[in-house]
């Protein structure tokens, strides 16, 4: 199950995002610790993001000014929110988890429209000073979500591309994945020097996750990601209903 929910993250992180929301509680469900299960998943899915920065090469030249002021930033966010993950308590996480995962399906749904307004607007002139400031904090803030929990924060990495005024969604995208990049790797260098990661389940779900990124790469010419987005959508909303059940009685 784990390794099958592995691969199916990955054939869903390369067609449409959000596999986190797959192979989190999955963990979760095979009795990890859900701290343990964060930690775990975030490096199981981390080798997927390099071959996605990989794909967008070509759209980020030029794009030297927002990957080192906003990669900096995404690296100080991403190291205070997993610290924070760390240093909290498990029964306290365990509780905010199913809001967390209904806060990322919450975003997943915005996700269509954020990248439908970046399509439509028209690219503007070089940033100004205010919007640097104003796109810096943003990131800031997401990083640090990005590095406690994770899942949906590509929405919110979209919507800092936004107040730079970059519309175009395939850069918006291959700056995304370098920020991304930057968040994960530091998270998962803090829970691998805490201990939270379960290392062989991490590189069994790594291994399936990237042969599933590879597979959905071959499938995205196929599928309707409209479909897959609802069904993510859905999946979000079932476990979360669960988990608030679960909590409750």
């Amino acid at each position: 199950m784990m390794i099958a929910a592995a691969f199916a993250a990955g054939v869903i992180n390369s067609i449409a995002g959000g596999g986190t929301l797959i192979t989190f509680p999955m963990l979760i469900w095979l009795g990890l610790d859900p701290k343990v299960a964060n930690a775990t998943s975030t490096v199981a899915l981390w080798p997927g993001l390099f071959g996605g920065l990989l794909g967008y090469r070509r759209e980020l030249e030029n794009s030297s000014a927002i990957l080192l002021r906003l990669g900096i930033t995404s690296v100080i966010g991403g190291a205070i929110g997993a610290w924070l993950l760390i240093w909290t308590p498990s029964p306290t996480f365990a509780r905010l988890v199913p809001f967390l995962i209904l806060f990322a399906t919450i975003l997943f749904m915005a996700g269509g429209s954020i990248n439908r307004r970046l399509r439509l607007q028209p690219i503007v002139a070089e940033p100004i000073a205010l919007w640097w400031l104003g796109a810096i904090v943003f990131q800031f803030f997401s990083a640090m979500y990005g590095g406690y929990f994770g899942a949906g924060n590509g929405i919110l990495m979209l919507a800092a591309m936004g107040i730079l005024g970059l519309h175009d969604i395939n850069r918006a995208n291959g700056i995304k994945n370098f920020l991304g990049i930057c968040i994960n790797s530091i998270a998962v260098l803090s829970f691998a020097l805490k201990g939270l990661v379960v290392w062989p389940d991490a590189l069994l779900m790594a291994g399936a996750a990237t042969l599933g990124g590879y597979f959905g790469a071959h499938m995205a010419v196929r599928v309707q990601q409209a479909n897959i987005r609802r069904a993510i959508i859905l999946i979000g909303f079932v476990i979360t209903f669960v988990m608030l059940w679960r909590l409750w009685h």
